[in-house]
């Protein structure tokens, strides 16, 4: 079986996090990810949290899987000539610097246009036009400013930032899609085009659910949102939720047995219309299915609080897995609360190949997330990072068909 992109050629500008999320979701599929580093550089994160002196972090080799690392300095006038022949070679050219940065290089987008019609450039950036456009942007500021923030945590607290990356690799995801999106469209017009995605709006797509509750909020409370049952008052805002679900069906997150001491003994409980005989026969409240104060959802709407906590009482009395195996069998939506540590030893994401152990050179085993996505008959493996620079020679030869005395020459004069 062949892999879904085999045969297309990525020129991997990027750094850091978000590009190299996007690029290495393409490598995975089977497209030949170019990265260019900076010679004797490289990418940042290479450097960044090293729990191994001297070693690639494993920032980087998590970002960066199934690529080839060629060291270039586009700037020389070597390094210039070498970069046309990329884009000449290459189907996509994708990037994540500061706005202007490619065209400082001297290859704007108009330039890339006339060196290769058929080019996609695709771009990650902080904020679409606006008067954010030319501000730097990193993970947090960007869930802050999507409107993430303004709706996580808790009524009492101040925003909080979510330890997803949907900043980054949110924004990398989507940027993923945009490229093959342009690559399907290239094979019927025959042309590239600019591809662009904002931080901002990456994080503002997968909020989607709190614009929804903006808009509803001018019709009245949100009755849903556990603070209507307290009686608190909603603002002008989507306010914070808590643990509520965001959906139609009232959810939270409840102790269960060792809470005390497991800051992970904890499972999150959706008391699902469809269900709520048997959530009450189970917590041991079977009047409540007839209650009139019980009975319909919208009864129970302004006893949510109250609701679970009686809920949480039966949960308390077991652990997290024995609550979900006895609420599964009855179609009670629940999970348990998983720690990364948790994660990392179930051996069911190692058979799928969701979290992957991968051996590097210099660094050894170590686990990484693999392909979330499945094709049925495109495979899709993990290989491990690239060393700074270590397919340069091998690139410059296959690629683009350099010999030894021209690639001597770009090496001296400090392109590669």
């Amino acid at each position: 079986m062949s892999k879904a992109l085999e045969g297309v050629k990525i020129l991997d500008m990027t750094h850091v996090q978000s590009g190299p999320t996007c690029t290495q979701l393409l490598a995975w599929f089977g497209a030949d990810v170019i990265k260019v580093e900076r010679p004797g550089v490289g990418d940042a994160t290479r450097g960044q949290l090293r729990d191994i002196p001297d070693v690639d972090s494993l920032y980087f080799t998590m970002l960066n899987h199934n690529k080839r690392s060629v060291t270039l300095n586009p700037k020389t006038d070597s390094g210039a000539k070498i970069f046309t022949k990329l884009i000449e070679e290459c189907d996509v050219l994708v990037e994540n610097f500061a706005p202007g940065a490619i065209d400082r290089m001297g290859f704007p987008w108009g330039k890339i246009q006339e060196i290769n019609p058929r080019m996609i450039y695709a771009s990650v950036k902080g904020f679409g036009p606006g008067p954010y456009e030319d501000c730097k942007v990193y993970e947090n500021v960007a869930q802050c400013t999507g409107g993430a923030a303004s709706t996580t945590g808790f009524l009492d607290g101040p925003p909080l930032v979510t330890g997803a990356q949907i900043g980054d690799s949110g924004t990398g995801l989507h940027l993923a899609f945009g490229i093959v999106t342009a690559l399907y469209h290239r094979e019927q017009s025959g042309k590239g085009q600019r591809v662009e995605c904002a931080m901002q709006d990456g994080v503002l797509n997968l909020s989607r659910v709190k614009l929804r509750d903006q808009q509803r909020l001018a019709h009245g409370p949100l009755k849903e949102y556990s603070q209507f049952g307290q009686g608190i008052e909603f603002g002008d805002a989507t306010p914070r939720a808590g643990n509520d679900s965001g959906g139609g069906q009232p959810g939270w997150i409840l102790k269960c047995k060792g809470w005390e001491t497991d800051p992970n003994a904890y499972v999150y409980f959706i008391t699902q219309a469809a269900v709520w005989g048997n959530i009450c026969d189970l917590i041991g409240k079977p009047e409540w299915k007839e209650d009139p104060g019980y009975a319909k959802p919208a009864d129970r709407l302004d006893k949510i609080k109250p609701i679970f906590d009686a809920i949480e009482e039966w949960t308390m009395t077991m652990d997290k897995f024995e609550v979900m195996n006895l609420c599964n069998p009855l179609n009670i939506p629940c999970g348990p609360i998983l720690s990364m540590k948790e994660l990392a030893e179930e051996p069911s994401l190692r058979e799928t190949g969701t979290i992957v152990e991968v051996d590097h050179p210099e660094r050894g085993k170590y686990l990484t997330v693999g392909n979330p996505v499945k094709l049925s008959d495109s495979p899709s493996d993990v290989k491990r990072s690239p060393l700074l620079g270590e397919h340069t020679d091998e690139i410059l030869k296959t690629v683009l068909g350099l010999n030894d005395e021209e690639i001597a020459a770009a090496r001296e004069e400090g392109a590669i």
